[in-house]
């Protein structure tokens, strides 16, 4: 058989047949969304849904509902912040094409397109969306809502410190150290003056001083890593009740300034409201727990005499871990002392510690997940109503995963790829590990020691996907 040549510049076909294409098969893990989003009439409920922001006539052919809130579960799914990339991503992929049922004559969505849609429907249709998620999950038995686990953490704002501004006077950064150096008796001050200046000053990165006129949302505050940035502050609600998947069931995204005392207000109400659309839903009603968040767990932040109180009041059990301050004077605070007092008990208790060990496991599971591989750690929108909007459809890519991960025994692509990974190395190394138990080599199977598993994967079989699509 002769050998190919690659032809640097050959003829293109003016024509080419569909049936003539050489399709690769789709990817068996999006297909599996596919069937399980199908299942519940997902694209007729969110057309129905989403049918107010779209013009009979006018205008020119839209970005389907469907197609668009799939572009933002792929964000989570391939672990992508930007909608640049995501329109990048679904350009080059072809299964991806095929999860969003773009023809090959078709052009996938830009980013711009995208970026549109997303101002055009509203917050209110993501969270129902949201919500429509959650239900989906309830259906199979994933969410009870009576135990629900808050945590916050930052996520780094798409603005720059060195773009913010006086709240007073205007004044940028440089302009205003320039201007306290000729104060103090530098006329002409020079760039290293200015950063000696500045390393005296105390509180000098203040937001009741400070604010980017580019994302006025955005708060100076510490990150994780110890740096400071402009930074945002999300917040989730987990569903904790034993037997329960993990699922996400709030997102409220506040101030980075604001401390946990206060934003768990928001939060807390957020759940109840969407735990009041499952009691709704006859076909979850009876799936869910009748009152929500009858326990409370969080952590030390979330601890003050005020909030112990208003748990107390509206009928909330708390599992907050309580900070070490010291010998306490309850004098003319009977009420602070009893709450403070009731939930102190209640940590103590073999259920307490059991909960707030748990806390770390699922709160901290949803953070990593959806921030950290999810690829949300850094936002690039501006404004909180057009970052919740895809934290909202990012959670929902979560809480969707946890349906696919009782499924098909993974929650993302590459999850599946680290399993087949995983088999190959167990198979490849099985002739070696045969012979050695036959003698065949000196090194004895004793000292070769257990094979690593990717990612701590267990290793099973490759599931069955057609038995499994026709379960979901």
């Amino acid at each position: 058989m002769a050998m190919g040549k690659r032809q640097t510049q050959e003829q293109q076909l003016l024509w080419v047949s569909t049936q003539d294409l050489a399709l690769p098969g789709s990817h068996p893990y999006y297909r599996i969304v596919n069937e399980l989003l199908a299942a519940h009439g997902f694209d007729d409920w969110v057309q129905e849904v989403c049918q107010g922001f779209y013009h009979q006539v006018l205008g020119r052919p839209s970005l389907a509902p469907g197609i668009y809130f799939r572009c933002l579960m792929i964000g989570y799914f391939e672990g992508i912040a930007s909608e640049r990339g995501i329109a990048w991503r679904v350009a080059d992929s072809l299964s991806l094409r095929q999860f969003l049922g773009i023809a090959l004559d078709k052009a996938t969505p830009d980013h711009s397109t995208l970026s549109r849609t997303r101002r055009l429907i509203d917050l209110e249709t993501h969270g129902r969306v949201f919500t429509w998620v959650l239900k989906v999950l309830a259906l199979r038995g994933m969410v009870d809502g009576k135990t629900v686990g808050l945590d916050a953490t930052t996520l780094e704002a798409n603005a720059a410190l060195r773009s913010i501004v006086r709240n007073d006077s205007g004044q940028g950064y440089q302009e205003f150290l320039t201007e306290l150096a000729k104060a103090s008796g530098i006329d002409t001050p020079s760039r290293q003056d200015l950063v000696k200046l500045d390393k005296t000053r105390k509180n000098k990165a203040s937001n009741d001083d400070w604010h980017n006129p580019h994302d006025p949302d955005a708060r100076i505050t510490k990150m994780k890593d110890g740096c400071t940035h402009l930074a945002h502050k999300v917040e989730h609600a987990v569903d904790m009740t034993p037997g329960s998947a993990g699922a996400v069931l709030a997102v409220t995204l506040q101030p980075a300034d604001t401390g946990d005392t206060t934003s768990w207000r928001d939060t807390v109400e957020e759940t109840c409201q969407n735990h009041q659309a499952l009691l709704k839903d006859p076909l979850t009603a009876q799936q869910v727990h009748e009152q929500p968040v009858e326990e409370l767990v969080a952590d030390k932040g979330y601890h003050a005499n005020e909030t112990m109180t208003d748990y107390q009041e509206i009928g909330i059990r708390s599992y907050i871990s309580e900070p070490d301050r010291g010998r306490r004077q309850w004098e003319g605070k009977p009420q602070e002392q009893h709450a403070v007092y009731a939930n102190r008990r209640r940590v103590r208790g073999r259920r307490g510690r059991a909960l707030l060990r748990q806390r770390g496991e699922l709160i901290e599971r949803s953070f990593a997940h959806c921030y950290e591989t999810g690829g949300m750690r850094r936002t690039h929108l501006r404004g909180h109503g057009n970052i919740l909007k895809r934290l909202l459809v990012h959670a929902g890519g979560f809480n969707l995963s946890l349906v696919l991960r009782q499924v098909l025994g993974v929650g993302t692509p590459r999850g599946m790829q680290d399993r087949a990974a995983a088999l190959l190395s167990r198979l490849g190394a099985a002739p070696s590990r045969f012979a050695a138990a036959l003698g065949l080599y000196r090194t004895p199977i004793e000292t070769m020691g257990a094979l690593p598993t990717p990612r701590g994967v267990a290793l099973t079989l490759w599931p069955n996907f057609e038995s499994m699509s026709a379960a979901a």
